[in-house]
């Protein structure tokens, strides 16, 4: 495989890497870090790195993503392991990933770090938000999120340059875009290492977590929507008829419609292809089964004298995550994407502190 190193103004451990991993294929790419940098580039280069030069600064995943063309351009066939320049990633852990992935062929593979040892809590606190807020809005448990070490097979190029992102964003995108398409994903253990307190870790929480967060934040609105819709059809039919079971039957009908084509087409992003009639029948049976809960529920509730209303929230409320999960796993599932962590043998070096997460 092809080592790939997105580089933006380094430091001498970009080229006590390239050394490191000489006797391997590997291309940097100076992401317009500028002529101060010139000399650590051309060093890269005597080791015999392949340097790829941006004029100006465009971001990690535009260098990436030069690093892909080149190498399916330059190099068909073969895949990349991608690798960071800071000294976060040891030679070992980079062979290891890009072995496990050339024996694997198939998969993603993520070099995943465990955080033990001397973790800033900056960074404790960041991946396991990302890493908890993805299991949430995927349904695929990754150990580590954020890990910049990751391999790809050669077939995977054209996908990787075709998905959405320039800057810090892109990694991110790519995982989210695995699990949505199913795509296999495999972990393999790598040390953990901080450099001075992770000061120059681009984590963003509030950014970061809503990307991954997306697809739950757009179940909440479609919900809302129903919600609204299902309250003041549940009132005025309850008025009309004066019968709490025709009124709860009526508008749960219009409600459910209402999510059902919202859901599909905005909250999962189905389309076409998809074969709507198996998705509506699971839907609507899905509809059925919490209708009844919802029922019994609120007669449970209203005999109890609660208000009409407040029982309402209160049942949507408790019905609102079940929904959710059963969607997102049955309803509207695509492939299931699936992670695989891989223990390695125990090596040498230790847990010591990394510059990104």
């Amino acid at each position: 495989m092809i080592v790939l190193i997105p580089a933006f103004e380094p430091d001498e451990r970009l080229v006590a890497l390239v050394r490191a991993l000489r006797g391997r294929p590997v291309v940097v790419v100076d992401d317009g870090s500028g002529p101060a940098y010139a000399a650590v580039f051309a060093a890269a280069a005597d080791e015999g790195a392949t340097v790829l030069t941006h004029p100006v600064n465009r971001g990690k995943g535009r260098a990436l993503k030069t690093g892909f063309e080149h190498v399916a351009r330059a190099q068909p066939g073969h895949g990349v392991v991608c690798a960071d320049c800071d000294g976060q990633h040891t030679p070992d852990d980079i062979l290891a990933v890009a072995e496990h992935a050339r024996a694997g062929g198939t998969a993603v593979v993520l070099g995943a770090r465990r955080f033990t040892g001397d973790v800033p809590l900056r960074s404790r606190f960041g991946n396991a938000c990302t890493r908890m807020a993805f299991r949430a809005g995927t349904g695929c448990a990754v150990q580590d999120t954020q890990t910049g070490l990751r391999a790809y097979p050669a077939h995977m190029l054209p996908w990787l340059l075709g998905v959405r992102g320039e800057r810090f964003e892109y990694e991110l995108v790519v995982l989210l875009r695995a699990a949505q398409e199913g795509l296999p994903v495999e972990e393999v253990t790598i040390a953990t290492v901080y450099l001075d307190g992770n000061a120059s870790s681009h984590f963003r929480p509030i950014v970061d977590s809503a990307r991954i967060y997306a697809p739950l934040l757009r179940f909440t609105a479609s919900s809302l929507l129903a919600f609204v819709v299902d309250a003041a059809a549940l009132v005025l039919l309850m008025s009309a008829t004066g019968s709490l079971l025709a009124a709860v039957l009526g508008a749960r009908a219009l409600s459910s419609a209402v999510n059902f084509v919202v859901n599909r087409f905005w909250v999962f992003r189905r389309r076409t292809r998809h074969p709507v009639r198996r998705e509506a029948v699971a839907y609507w049976l899905l509809a059925a089964a919490l209708m009844v809960a919802g029922y019994g529920s609120l007669w449970a509730l209203t005999s109890a004298r609660v208000p009409l209303l407040a029982a309402k929230v209160a049942t949507d409320l408790a019905l609102f995550v079940i929904g959710f999960q059963v969607q997102r796993t049955s309803v509207f599932a695509g492939p299931r994407a699936a992670a695989t962590s891989v223990p390695l043998p125990q090596r040498a070096h230790s847990d010591r502190s990394a510059a990104r997460d």
